[in-house]
């Protein structure tokens, strides 16, 4: 079994700091244990400050200086922040949002995706970098742009997006010649309805502004769209720096970030990396009650990075990074606390369990000036050790002692898939209820049971191996993966809202979730209200969403009315509902039990998570809590050899 090293790193931005300062900074970090350092991907108006005249003199002196203290640098393309001159150049490459505002200069991802002439631009300046630090022998790594979608940056409403997508869906709906076949688009879409029939390409605009909700197949085929645009751009940053360097490629992602294809873009990158930031997702991005976010308010919640990193690593084909990892208060979120003491040792420490080769702190040292000036660093503004900065040398020791990481297979498998996503979010309908609430609630209570979890992307057609499938709310099912389900020799389990639409958001007859083998029928379906849950004979409840459900399989759970719940066939079971989380552990456990495979009832704080080799218990409370024969202390991490 290969084995993969452990290794810590910073993001640093030379361009923020007198010159004088660099050397004792590079050997500062060298003497923390660090051996990445991450620049760039911010000084686009440093090293093109006028069209044309490129002084890169200063980079280079910078990554000499990182680069012989013994640091390896990842370089990133600055296209996240283009200057001023650029937008002088093209005044329309700006973004323009759902409400018809155009979004503005004076902060970052300021442009859009379809604009041909800020893609002239990005791509000159990604030439020139590649070109001149290709083949320097200290950049071994490179990472492209900066948070794709950040600032809800992804869905552009700007007449060049319009452009594009009409040209999109020429391709998508072929005819003769260049023009397209614009009957297909209007059978497809189901235009009949409302009198939404178009008679050319060119009338089609973008799903915003409407008098009420747009047709869902518009709108789907807009975000299908503007995910692919996304795509291509990155595609492009890639193809130019492979031209000139053969240093591995990767981009941050974001945590809950869905509104692009993180797979599509992924597979054109050698590693996949995100930015972790567990204070700040606690109350901007996780859904955790009041009372879970009082409870973790200087932890984290337990389980939202891990399945960034479960799915980070499916993303980047087994290979990824934490690339910003929080090393104190953040700036952005609506309320900043400080971490508890240990915690960025944990959040480390969690990461290196799920597989991470690296772990880079954000930032190196607070800035004083700007937009993040309250987002701390591992050094203060006045260049004194911030709390976190001991407890990255103390994982630096640790690391420095501990074995390598040998990757293995987690036993359960849970599938995830962007597009899904798109269409929840054309068609929730609930208020509330998402795709990737649904799947972290699966991913919850899978992993509260003890279980390690693999996160698998759409086109897998082989399970070998795993004795537990979870494939919920997968509203468009290609026939391969249903295949692949039905031949696997794991239980699997589908719904609620599995197979439920078609490319175009139809309705398929037969009814869903027609997958062979499995003699179930969704008859209807109707979303919850908050204060109306569906009561399970066995324990737990439906909430938000629930699915009337027939046919001749097994019955294996009711509802309070006596209706099927779940249903099975051979290894298929049909989830009828979206379970809550007693409902959600029970159900799982006992299909868990029947597989053989071993669970444990973990308090809400402490979770296991295990590798080829090793076996890591994580404790989030403030408590101690005895597990078996393991005893955790507060906030502590403890790694058992398997």
């Amino acid at each position: 079994m290969s084995t993969l090293k452990r290794s810590l790193g910073t993001c640093y931005y030379p361009e923020h700091w007198p010159r004088e300062i660099w050397e004792d900074d590079a050997a500062r970090m060298v003497a923390a244990g660090l051996t990445w350092v991450r620049i760039g991907e911010f000084a686009w108006s440093r090293l093109e400050p006028r069209a044309g005249d490129y002084q890169f003199e200063w980079l280079d002196d910078a990554i000499a200086v990182l680069g012989n203290a013994g640091l390896k640098v990842v370089l990133g393309t600055p296209t996240a922040t283009p200057p001023r001159w650029v937008l002088d150049k093209h005044p329309d490459m700006l973004a323009v949002d759902a409400q018809g505002n155009q979004r503005g200069f004076g902060s970052r991802r300021h442009y859009c995706f379809s604009h041909s002439g800020f893609r002239d631009e990005a791509a000159q300046i990604v030439g020139k970098l590649a070109k001149r630090y290709g083949n320097n022998p200290h950049v071994a790594a490179w990472q492209t742009d900066n948070e794709y979608s950040c600032h809800d940056t992804t869905l552009s409403y700007s007449d060049a997006s319009r452009e594009a997508f009409q040209g999109w869906l020429r391709a998508r709906y072929p005819g003769q010649g260049n023009n397209g076949d614009i009957d297909a688009l209007n059978t497809a879409w189901g235009n009949v309805f409302w009198a939404m029939d178009y008679d050319d390409f060119g009338q089609i605009g973008l799903p915003n502004l409407t008098v009420t909700e747009p047709n869902p197949a518009h709108a789907l085929a807009f975000r299908q769209f503007s995910s692919d645009q996304v795509v291509a751009f990155n595609r492009m940053q890639v193809d130019i720096i492979r031209d000139h360097s053969d240093m591995p490629i990767t981009h941050n992602y974001m945590g809950r970030t869905t509104d692009f294809d993180h797979f599509a873009v992924g597979a054109d990158l050698d590693f996949a990396s995100w930015d972790s930031y567990p204070l700040g997702f606690l109350e901007d991005r996780v859904g955790a009650s009041p009372e879970q976010q009082k409870k973790y308010a200087r932890q984290g919640d337990p389980d939202f990075q891990a399945f960034h990193h479960d799915l980070y690593r499916a993303v980047g084909h087994g290979r990824w990074w934490v690339i910003e990892q929080q090393p104190g208060p953040v700036n952005w979120a609506p309320y900043n606390p400080a971490p508890l003491p240990g915690m960025v040792r944990l959040w480390t420490w969690e990461a290196f369990a799920h597989g991470a080769e690296a772990v880079c702190y954000f930032r190196w040292r607070q800035a004083p000036f700007a937009q993040e000036q309250l987002h701390a660093g591992l050094l203060r503004p006045d260049s004194a050790d911030a709390p976190a900065l001991a407890e990255a040398r103390q994982v630096a020791d640790e690391i420095a002692d501990a074995p390598d990481v040998a990757p293995g297979q987690a036993p359960v498998a849970l599938i995830f898939d962007y597009r899904a996503d798109f269409a929840w979010t054309v068609q929730p309908h609930g208020e509330g209820l998402s795709y990737f609430g649904l799947t972290f609630d699966f991913y919850r209570a899978l992993r509260s049971l003890g279980l390690s979890v693999d996160i698998l992307p759409a086109e897998t057609t082989d399970f070998s191996g795993y004795k537990l499938v979870l494939a919920p709310g997968l509203m468009e099912m290609s026939s391969g993966l249903k295949n692949a389900l039905a031949a696997s020799d794991a239980a699997c389990v589908l719904g609620p809202r599995s197979g439920a639409r078609g490319p175009d958001m139809l309705i398929p007859v037969p009814l869903p979730p027609a997958i062979s083998g499995l003699d179930v029928t969704v008859s209807f379906v109707e979303s919850l209200r908050p204060d109306s849950p569906i009561s399970l004979q066995n324990g737990g409840n439906f909430i938000g969403y629930r699915e009337h459900i027939e046919g001749n399989a097994e019955v294996i759970e009711q509802d309070e009315n006596g209706a099927p719940a779940l249903m099975r066939e051979g290894n298929l079971h049909y989830l009828a509902g979206w379970p809550d989380h007693a409902a959600a552990r029970r159900i799982f456990g006992a299909l868990c039990t029947q597989a053989g495979l071993k669970i444990h009832d973990l308090p809400s704080g402490v979770r296991c998570r295990d590798t080829g080799s090793e076996r890591f218990w994580f404790n989030y409370d403030t408590t101690s809590h005895k597990i078996g024969g393991v005893t955790l202390p507060p906030i502590s991490v403890l790694r058992e050899t398997l």
